[in-house]
């Protein structure tokens, strides 16, 4: 969860233009900015991962 005034983490990844534009064309097809699909991915995979495995422990005071 975002805390007030965070601007969270920042990752920076290279990725093949291929797959660049046909990740983007998928994040305007369903309304997203290409970070907002990414960042959907990444929940979507956290969830997934979370539903077969258990909840993964995070204490926003230690990991935060």
């Amino acid at each position: 969860m975002k805390r007030k005034g965070d601007k969270g983490k920042h990752v920076s990844i290279r990725f093949d233009m291929e797959t660049h534009d046909k990740l983007f064309y998928i994040a305007q097809y369903e309304g997203r900015s290409g970070s907002g699909q990414i960042l959907y991915l990444i929940r979507k995979c956290i969830a997934e991962f979370e539903k077969e495995h258990g909840t993964i422990e995070w204490n926003e005071t230690e990991n935060g």
